[in-house]
């Protein structure tokens, strides 16, 4: 799931830097994966997985409700957690933002979020839980 993530995000943000998105965009990504890759994978492991859940199950219970809702909800938390972790690692890492990084540190995260937040509920998510629920039942028969 991070990697499908952060190579989305990273995808949408040099399009927001360059004007638009263009071709060179898919492989100029892989550059930054290198590096934000291991870093969401480290927040997601130390941080955020736990606490996603945690703050999910004060708005559904897991055996109560029905499996999509605590999956959205799950999902909402992580991108509420992960959106600023990552937009400010970005703004650290890649915008030279100088003196004006709470600035331009909110506005990556304002930028960032509502992208961040369908990608993961409309296409990231569902694709990758089906991959990986295809090869699950491959490999238990």
């Amino acid at each position: 799931m991070a990697f499908v993530m952060v190579y989305a995000m990273i995808c949408y943000n040099i399009a927001l830097n360059v004007g638009g998105m263009q071709n060179f965009v898919f492989l100029a990504a892989f550059k930054e994966m290198l590096i934000m890759w291991p870093i969401a994978i480290a927040l997601e492991l130390i941080f955020v997985g736990r606490l996603a859940q945690k703050l999910a199950f004060r708005f559904v219970t897991p055996g109560k409700d029905p499996a999509i809702m605590i999956i959205l909800a799950i999902s909402s938390m992580s991108v509420c957690l992960m959106c600023p972790l990552m937009s400010f690692a970005a703004t650290l890492l890649f915008k030279n933002a100088g003196k004006e990084i709470v600035a331009v540190w909110l506005q990556t995260t304002a930028m960032n979020f509502p992208m961040a937040l369908c990608w993961q509920i409309f296409f990231a998510g569902p694709l990758v839980r089906n991959v990986f629920g295809f090869f699950v039942k491959k490999l238990t028969k």
